[in-house]
């Protein structure tokens, strides 16, 4: 399998397929994702690609590595390894709380 790729410092006008149009000169694009905010659909400004061999992820990492594109420099280095972090809620995850008119009767 490919190396995945961490690209960062993309312009928030940049697309999915501008991304998948600039690695492709670097070999195959095995998988392109843009990351975007969750509530507004907007670019957070980063980016995951994988390649299609470890060789052409390098080649990718050295060639576009602070290369300007859309007017800024990219970041463009191998993923680190997704972390397992607890679940986030809308309702903050616990602690506190108290009773059910919100005050805590255990003074």
């Amino acid at each position: 399998m490919g190396k995945r790729l961490y690209v960062g410092n993309l312009s928030f006008e940049t697309m999915e397929s501008d991304i998948n149009e600039v690695f492709a000169q670097f070999g195959s694009v095995a998988d392109c994702h843009l990351i975007t905010d969750r509530y507004t659909g907007k670019s957070r400004g980063f980016a995951f690609v994988e390649m299609g061999t470890d060789e052409e992820a390098q080649k990718a990492i050295s060639e576009l590595d602070g290369k300007v594109v859309d007017g800024r420099p990219l970041r463009v280095n191998e993923a680190r390894p997704r972390e397992n972090r607890p679940r986030r809620d809308m309702m903050g995850g616990g602690g506190g709380g108290g009773g059910r008119d919100g005050f805590d009767r255990r003074f």
